[in-house]
């Protein structure tokens, strides 16, 4: 499998970007919570246009989970709706031209996602999808890996992804000593599940020196 360390000013993801074939792409970026993925789809939406859809979207309602016994598993891969992702993903790669496509979004702040908050015109080339399950060698979560047309996965350095991870916690209104037990007992799981299926991707990309901004001109291409 393929392996490339980022370098601080992006060039690497510039160049993978400039490569992709023209008209409807859907690219997922998979990786383990906290590596980087809302950071890179953020920056490949401002250098490229390209909406973003995330898994996070696709979180059952606080009520589902209370009724399975699972909201303090929130994150978990049971604790989402992988079928419903799934077939969003299957609509969005139906191609350019083909309708206006409304997909939901997640705010931490908030329980529950925000049905048809994101809009992704028929005429994007690039969308960018990015969650932590996306390779899962699982039926519901594999159904997710084939309706992209390549899937990325973020690697960094795993103190600073956890320490992100206990900061998020904390911005969203966890007590800093809950917020670090929620990482290891929640999270850190989560990523061990997420990391045993890396070899699935179609690259991974090192971010450990990335800046957090693809720098320069975007190039002709692949959006």
């Amino acid at each position: 499998m393929r392996r490339i360390r980022v370098s601080p000013d992006g060039r690497e993801i510039r160049d993978l970007v400039a490569g992709l074939p023209p008209g409807r792409f859907v690219l997922g970026l998979s990786g383990s919570p906290g590596v980087g993925k809302s950071t890179l789809a953020a920056d490949l939406a401002s250098a490229y246009g390209a909406p973003v859809v995330p898994m996070d979207g696709f979180h059952r309602p606080n009520a589902e989970l209370i009724v399975m016994g699972r909201l303090d598993a929130k994150g978990a891969p049971d604790t989402f709706d992988a079928e419903g992702y799934a077939e969003l993903l299957r609509r969005l790669r139906g191609g350019v031209n083909g309708g206006e496509v409304w997909a939901p979004a997640f705010d931490h702040r908030l329980p529950d996602p925000v049905a048809d908050a994101i809009a992704v015109p028929g005429t994007a080339g690039l969308v960018v999808t990015e969650g932590n399950y996306l390779l899962l060698d699982e039926a519901r979560w594999r159904a997710a890996y084939d309706a992209c047309d390549a899937v990325w996965h973020l690697v960094t350095d795993d103190q600073v992804r956890t320490e992100r991870l206990v900061r998020r916690h904390h911005d969203s209104g966890k007590d800093p000593r809950f917020a670090r037990e929620w990482v290891a007992r929640v999270d850190q799981p989560n990523a061990d599940q997420v990391e045993a299926a890396a070899h699935r991707a179609d690259l991974v990309l090192d971010l450990g020196e990335w800046s957090g901004r693809i720098e320069g001109p975007a190039p002709d291409g692949g959006a």
